[in-house]
């Protein structure tokens, strides 16, 4: 707390200051990516097969300046442990969520709880219509509050819609709620719960090497070429849990949305990571990251594909970010910028593969430590040659403004019941290109239950502006339907059962 309470008060232009480091992520914007959307004007790598080691190098610059505070030289890092029984069971930990904390025999903020800006962000991207943009003094929020006031009718909006939430207390019950609602929700097959995000943490530590395990684009294309081998890749229940921390709740679990217009930072990649808990999530995908290392005995090396879409730029999908050769293929030695292990010489991937031999830490005891020694799984081929799969294609992410979600819905024993959520982590820009608006941008794959009705699928894609659509498949595989949003028939997407 001490060391946390240390580098929020540092002034925004210091090398060691939370403004700083939190401002790497996505906003404040910088070079091309300020104001042109083929480029993305923050440093963070979404997308590619840079991500989780690019985060970890983003948590190790967090853990060094926290120890620069004095008294703090010794200070670690702790992970939100998010799929422990008391993460589902009762939500965030009450260090993340407390109003106050007593610091030295006095009370104050709870420096872990939220951010306030010591100076204004301004999205000045061409395109945006609604400018994401943050004053000073604005104080970070999360679900279910919203933070959109970057035009007086956002700030009207948000004003009303945050009256509805007037006290600590009841946020942080709602709060609390959303993310066991998220950590909890199971479909039953023949007697048995499976959970969708935390069996995606689990699924992911099966799939067999970096370049699938490490992003969304490449285990996306291998899911588009391999329907029956299906593979999760780390960054999609991380994404769930942006999404359940910043203003998504789950499909289905009444009549309507319980929080309409929710939109805290953590849900989108412009702010995310100006929000303290930002660092104990991530400090989780990075101990999930190191078991999947563990599991498969890639703690000392593995591997990039070169020829993965996820080792390429792509200005419509993976705009490259701030100061990124948008030509260059990623590599191991690929820098990591902001990132310096001396002056002048950027981190790369190799010089963090092992975490205990290069950058001297470890994790302590954890949920998925039993996965560590466990042989992987075959893949999913070799144990269901016949079970078939869902297949979502043709959503346009420059289309929709902000992160949304994919459901997936089928009858099971005779009731409907969602078997699947992709999250898409995105960023609050809406790219006014008719050449683009014909291109697949984002797909998501399922396995589809076996008791499950191939012509009771329903897809819906939930956004910030309301559900954009639904469609039931065909029975018959390889077929195709086409589901339109009823706001805006222009942009459909399929759904094929494979």
């Amino acid at each position: 707390m001490r060391a946390w309470k240390g580098i929020k008060e540092l002034g925004p232009n210091e090398f060691k200051s939370f403004f700083m480091i939190g401002g790497f992520h996505g906003e404040p914007f910088r070079g091309p990516g300020a104001q042109i959307p083929a480029w993305w004007g923050g440093y963070c790598q979404h997308g590619t097969v840079l991500f989780p080691a690019w985060h970890r190098a983003y948590c190790y610059r967090v853990e060094e300046a926290l120890r620069s505070i004095p008294g703090c030289s010794s200070v670690t890092l702790p992970f939100w442990d998010e799929t422990s029984d008391p993460s589902r069971e009762k939500g965030v930990p009450t260090a993340l969520t407390d109003e106050t904390f007593m610091l030295d025999g006095k009370q104050i903020p709870n420096p872990l709880r939220s951010f306030v800006l010591p100076a204004t962000i301004v999205d000045a991207v061409e395109g945006d219509n609604r400018l994401y943009s943050k004053p000073e003094g604005y104080e970070t929020v999360r679900y279910p509050l919203s933070g959109l006031v970057g035009t007086p009718e956002d700030r009207a909006k948000t004003a009303a819609h945050n009256a509805q939430f007037p006290t600590p207390e009841i946020r942080t019950a709602l709060l609390n709620g959303n993310i066991t609602n998220w950590l909890n929700t199971s479909f039953t097959v023949g007697g048995r719960k499976r959970g969708l995000v935390y069996q995606s943490f689990i699924d992911c530590l099966n799939t067999p090497n970096y370049t699938l395990f490490s992003n969304t684009t490449s285990s996306t294309n291998w899911n588009n070429n391999n329907p029956k081998a299906l593979v999760v890749a780390l960054e999609s229940p991380h994404n769930s849990m942006h999404l359940a921390v910043g203003g998504f709740d789950v499909p289905g679990l009444g009549d309507s949305s319980p929080c309409p217009g929710a939109n805290g930072d953590m849900g989108e990649n412009d702010t995310a990571a100006l929000d303290p808990i930002f660092f104990f999530h991530h400090c989780f995908i990075d101990y999930v990251f190191w078991i999947w290392q563990r599991r498969h005995g890639f703690t000392n090396s593995f591997t990039i594909d070169a020829n993965d879409p996820g080792a390429k730029y792509d200005a419509q999908v993976n705009p490259p970010p701030f100061g990124a050769d948008s030509n260059a293929t990623m590599s191991l030695t690929t820098p990591l910028e902001p990132f310096f292990k001396e002056y002048g010489v950027p981190y790369t991937t190799a010089d963090l593969i092992n975490i205990e031999s290069q950058l001297g830490y470890n994790y302590g005891p954890g949920s998925l430590d039993s996965y560590a020694g466990a042989p992987p799984q075959a893949m999913a081929a070799a144990a269901e040659p016949e079970q078939k799969t869902v297949h979502v294609g043709g959503i346009d992410r420059s289309k929709i403004r902000g992160s949304f979600l994919i459901a997936t819905w089928a009858e099971l024993d005779g009731k409907k019941q969602l078997i699947g959520l992709e999250p898409v982590l995105s960023r609050w820009q809406v790219l006014g290109c008719a050449n683009c608006q014909t291109k697949l941008k984002v797909s998501a794959d399922l396995r589809l239950p076996p008791t499950a009705d191939p012509g009771s699928v329903a897809v819906e894609v939930h956004t910030h502006d309301g559900l954009l659509g639904h469609g039931p498949s065909p029975a018959s595989a390889g077929l195709m339907a086409m589901a339109f949003a009823p706001a805006a028939p222009a942009q459909p997407f399929t759904v094929e059962i494979r």
